[in-house]
């Protein structure tokens, strides 16, 4: 594959891969995430390939391209015919010769295979007609389902790396920073710090050379959005910190992504490998004598490696702990050289505020979170799956409108948001915005949903979380690894009937304490869950203990 050297080349790689693709020849895109995959859709892909051999098709006729995740994942595997955009969903193996025949060929429908509105009754026919994708903004992963991951050709023709040719051509390193500040864009992360303000820090900071980070650490339950990026974009991610990098002023750069993600670290991989192939990673990126290059870290799976400081101790061959933060990576971070650390999605969004502009960023969502959310939509929830929607709409609108509401005709009880850290609200805060200051002033940081019904135990909640946060402690500091442990155990006499009426107030205190002392964000946002179930749910709490009754039927030692 010949390099390219020129703004001018890309242009002209770009019209040549545009050219040689029909339109209007019939593309079955197949999901190959690894939600669908778990479910077959890597059999469904053998026998399209399969299927177009034994009816002596070729490329004219038909073509097949292997995608990342669509999102709805409830409903996979998911199959879309293009140009007409038809897309069936948990598509069986055996429907394989009937969609190649009736659709492919004679462009028929089959409504069986179509989504059907549970409302309406009626089929929907075309992908983003669905109900799941009205509210939606799917500025970062809605390219997911037009894309081979594992083609940069893909990638280009939609407009890939013209975001980095604008700025190594006509941009200057302090035109990049003041874009991505004036945007407003804050780190997805969770911690939601202003990203303009970190890459100026890190470019300001004395001491080369600086280092440049991808946080691909994604250890919640549940949680898959950075996953899905990564499978199904990765040349965006690889696009932003090319771009970051330019404009900090680093040339080394890390993806610190968890060894259970096999199919990301692949893709991820094989994106590096075509980028510099193509000359846009590397030495002398695009002819603009400037150098970047990448390296893939596989982490252990430790969740608490997701802080950046633990991060960086587990890039440099050490324990993850972290340490405490009188000073930041921004000035001192990998080998005590000058760090810039964003998360994936972070990243994903940088081409889009190069291209587009820092003032059509500004213009989706709220007056301080601009720009869109992905997350994991998942628990007692009709439509499950991967969302991502302007910052601002409502926690009732993504359940209900977006979700498909609550399973069997249960009434909704609680959503978790913002992974084990974040914290549990009942019904009557469901018409809080999605931003980051409306939910940090109830508890929650933003990030994943996790939806449940009135079969629920709110304790039982608090108690499954502490556990999870107690086991990933990395054990550095006394109030995350004693406090965590102690409100463990509190928890679970509460939820075996042995519960004291004083041992509410001891872990509210204990939560504070566990707040206010720990060293890093793992121990001080552990007790969210705990604090928030106590704050909302008081009342199966004082169950447990003064009745020893489990409301929702769900402590064993309670029911029987």
């Amino acid at each position: 594959m010949k390099k390219i050297k020129s703004p001018e080349e890309l242009e002209q790689f770009r019209s040549e891969i545009q050219a040689g693709r029909n339109p209007k020849t019939p593309c079955i895109a197949i999901c190959a995430g690894t939600g669908c995959l778990a479910l077959g859709s890597d059999k469904i892909i053998d026998a399209f390939k399969e299927e177009i051999s034994k009816q002596g098709l070729d490329t004219d006729v038909a073509t097949i391209r292997e995608t990342g995740c669509p999102g709805f994942c409830e409903q996979g595997p998911i199959v879309v015919i293009y140009p007409e955009e038809i897309c069936y969903l948990r598509v069986a193996e055996k429907d394989v010769p009937e969609i190649i025949s009736k659709t492919v060929i004679n462009k028929e429908v089959i409504e069986r295979l179509a989504y059907k509105d549970p409302t309406s009754n009626k089929r929907i026919i075309k992908n983003f007609d669905i109900p799941f994708y009205k509210k939606q903004k799917r500025y970062i992963i809605g390219n997911n389902i037009n894309i081979d991951p594992r083609s940069i050709e893909d990638y280009i023709a939609t407009d890939g790396y013209s975001a980095l040719s604008k700025v190594l051509f006509n941009m200057s390193q302090e035109n990049v920073i003041e874009e991505v500040t004036k945007a407003n864009l804050r780190g997805r992360g969770g911690g939601g710090f202003p990203t303009g303000l970190k890459w100026k820090a890190t470019r300001k900071a004395k001491g080369k050379p600086k280092y440049l980070i991808c946080n691909a650490n994604e250890g919640d339950p549940g949680a898959f959005n950075d996953r899905a990026v990564l499978e199904g974009t990765p040349h965006s991610v690889l696009e932003g910190m090319v771009i970051g990098s330019y404009g900090i002023g680093c040339h080394e750069g890390y993806i610190y992504v968890q060894n259970e993600y096999p199919l990301a670290v692949e893709n991820i991989t094989i994106a590096i490998e075509k980028a510099r192939e193509l000359g846009l990673l590397g030495k002398d990126i695009m002819g603009s004598g400037f150098d970047f290059d990448v390296v893939i870290v596989r982490g252990g799976g430790a969740f608490v490696c997701g802080e950046e400081t633990a991060l960086i101790s587990s890039i440099e061959g050490r324990s993850g702990e972290p340490r405490a933060r009188y000073v930041f990576p921004a000035e001192r971070g990998l080998y005590n050289k000058p760090t810039n650390i964003n998360n994936v999605e972070t990243w994903a969004n940088i081409p889009l505020i190069i291209n587009k502009g820092a003032e059509w960023y500004r213009s989706i969502g709220t007056e301080n979170s601009k720009g869109t959310k992905i997350f994991a939509l998942v628990g007692k929830i009709n439509n499950t799956g991967l969302v991502e929607i302007p910052m601002g709409i409502t926690l009732r609108e993504i359940v209900y409108d977006i979700g498909g509401g609550i399973p069997k005709g249960r009434k909704f009880k609680a959503v978790q948001v913002g992974g084990p850290s974040g914290g549990c609200i009942p019904e009557s805060h469901l018409d809080l915005p999605v931003d980051f200051d409306a939910l940090s002033e109830v508890g929650l940081m933003i990030g994943g949903m996790i939806v449940m019904d009135d079969l629920t135990c709110m304790v039982d909640v608090a108690l499954y979380f502490i556990k999870f946060l107690e086991e990933e402690s990395c054990g550095k500091c006394t109030p995350c690894r004693e406090g965590v442990h102690q409100m463990r155990l509190i928890l679970e006499r509460i939820t075996e009937g042995n519960g004291k009426k004083e041992d509410l107030e001891t872990i509210e205190c204990m939560g504070k304490a566990i707040i206010d002392g720990s060293l890093c964000g793992l121990g001080g946002t552990a007790p969210n869950p705990v604090l928030t179930t106590l704050r909302y749910f008081r009342d199966e709490y004082e169950a447990h203990i003064k009745e020893k009754r489990c409301p929702a039927g769900v402590c064993k030692a309670l029911t029987t």
